[in-house]
C-alpha cells in the first residue's frame, strides 16, 4: 500500500524531508552562533575569568583598574594572575583601507592566554617589539586581495594599528569571533599602546587554582575576598554548576553566562526558533494531509481485511508501521542534505554550524511525533469504517 501509490508516497518523504532539513539546520546554526559568541573564552583558554563586579557576559567590557591583578594575585586561592585585554580595533592596511579585529593582549612574561596552537612561528616571538600572532582567519582578512591566495598575510608582514607597527610573527588555530572580525594576539602592554588611552584598561584578569582546590572553590574565594565578579571557564550545559556571589547575584560559568545573555538580550533564538517551528508546522500540514488522503484511497482494503476479521489494533499497527517507516526515510534524506549544508560551510568557515547530538535525536522525535499524528488520523478514520460498506460499494 505504501509504495504502490507513488505520487502520495514522495510527497509524505518531501514534507518529511523539508521539516528535517528545517529544524536540523536551523537549530545546529542557532548552536554554531551561540559558541561564536564564546569564543574567546575557548581561545583564551583560562580555569577563572575575574571581571568588573556588573559584568554578565565575555563580549562585555567594563574596563578595571591595573591594581586589580595584584588584588587578585594576594588571595590565598589563586595559583597565578594575569591581566589580560580584550577589544575591538581597527587595523590600517597597506592599501590605505581597514579592517576591525579582536585584539588580545596578554601577559609578556608567562604568556598565559596565547594560542593554544600555532600553524606557524614561534610564540615567543611576541616578546619582540612590535609584534604580533594573528589567526589563520587573518591571513585572508588582512590581505590586500582576500580572492587571491598569493597575497595572504604571512609572516613577516606588517600593519597598523591605532598608527603603530604591528609585525607578524606567528600565525595560530582560533575560534572566529561573534563579531567577525579575526583574532590578532600581542604583550598586555604593547596593547594598551595599540588602543586609544583611557582611564582604565585592564578588561579581565585570568586566574588558576591552587593545588587541592577546584575552579569554583577558587572563584567563590576570590569574590569573596576582592569584591570582583569571578567565572569559571567551564563548558556550557543545562545544569550548570551555579552560586551566588557575595552581593546575592546568581550565575553560572562564563560560557553559560554569555549564552544565556544572548538569548534573553537579542532576536537570534526567536528568529532561529520561528524557523524550526514553521519547519514543524510544514511536517505536520503535509504529512497529515497527505496520509489521510492515502488512508482514504486504500479503505476499502483496509476495509475488506476487517471484513475478513483483521481486528481494528493490528489494522492501526499497520498504519503506524507505514508512517514510522516513511518518517525514518524522510528523517534519513533530510539529516543527509544537512550533512551536505554543514560540509560547505565548515570548508567556507560560515555560517557557524554546531551539531551536537541532542539535536538530530530530538529532530527524530518531532518527526515521529508528526507520523504518529498522521497515522492517528488515518486510525481515527478507519475505525468509523463499516466493514459492511465493502460490500455495499
Amino acid at each position: 500500500m505504501l509504495f504502490g501509490d507513488t505520487a502520495k508516497y514522495l510527497m509524505l518523504v518531501a514534507g518529511l524531508f523539508f521539516a528535517t532539513f528545517l529544524i536540523v539546520q536551523q537549530a545546529s546554526v542557532f548552536c554554531g552562533l551561540m559558541r561564536w559568541t564564546t569564543s574567546t573564552l575557548k581561545n583564551v583558554a583560562a580555569p577563572i575569568y575575574v571581571v568588573e563586579e556588573r559584568v554578565e557576559q565575555i563580549n562585555e567590557t567594563n574596563p578595571m583598574r591595573d591594581t586589580d591583578v595584584a588584588r587578585v594575585r594576594s588571595v590565598s586561592a589563586v595559583r597565578w594572575a594575569m591581566p589580560l585585554f580584550s577589544g575591538l580595533q581597527r587595523v590600517r592596511l597597506e592599501d590605505g583601507s581597514f579592517k576591525t579585529i579582536q585584539l588580545l593582549g596578554i601577559d609578556a612574561a608567562s604568556l598565559a592566554g596565547a594560542p593554544g596552537r600555532m600553524v606557524e612561528g614561534n610564540l615567543e616571538d611576541l616578546r619582540l617589539p612590535n609584534t604580533v600572532v594573528i589567526d589563520e582567519l587573518a591571513t585572508t582578512r588582512l590581505s590586500s586581495d582576500p580572492g587571491d591566495p598569493s597575497k595572504k598575510v604571512k609572516i613577516g608582514d606588517q600593519f597598523e594599528i591605532n598608527d603603530v607597527e604591528a609585525r607578524v610573527v606567528g600565525i595560530c588555530e582560533a575560534m572566529r569571533s561573534f563579531t567577525g572580525g579575526p583574532y590578532v594576539w600581542t604583550t598586555y602592554e604593547r596593547a594598551l599602546l595599540y588602543t586609544p588611552s583611557s582611564r582604565k584598561m585592564l578588561t579581565a584578569v585570568i586566574a588558576a587554582p591552587i593545588e587541592g582546590m577546584t575552579a569554583n572553590e577558587a572563584a567563590a574565594e576570590i569574590e569573596k575576598t576582592t569584591g570582583l565578579r569571578a567565572f569559571v571557564n567551564d563548558s556550557f550545559g543545562p545544569n550548570p554548576r551555579d552560586r551566588m556571589t557575595p552581593k546575592g547575584k546568581h550565575h553560572g560559568d562564563f560560557n553559560t553566562s554569555t549564552v544565556w545573555w544572548y538569548v534573553k538580550n537579542t532576536g537570534i533564538p526567536i528568529s532561529f526558533g520561528t524557523t524550526v517551528v514553521i519547519g514543524f508546522i510544514v511536517g505536520v500540514a503535509i504529512s497529515c494531509q497527505t496520509f489521510y488522503a492515502f488512508v482514504l484511497d486504500n479503505l476499502k482494503h483496509l476495509g475488506a481485511l476487517k471484513a475478513m476479521g483483521m481486528s481494528n489494533f493490528r489494522l492501526s499497527l499497520m498504519l503506524i508501521f507505514q508512517a514510522f517507516t516513511v518518517g525514518l526515510i524522510g528523517f534519513g534524506l533530510g539529516l543527509l542534505a544537512t550533512s551536505g549544508f554543514a560540509m560547505g560551510a565548515i570548508e567556507n568557515g560560515q555560517p557557524p554550524f554546531y551539531m551536537q547530538w541532542q539535536i538530530p535525536v530530538g529532530a527524530f522525535i518531532a518527526i515521529q511525533v508528526i507520523c504518529m499524528l498522521a497515522a492517528l488520523m488515518g486510525i481515527i478514520r478507519l475505525s468509523l469504517y463499516e466493514p459492511a460498506m465493502v460490500f455495499r460499494a
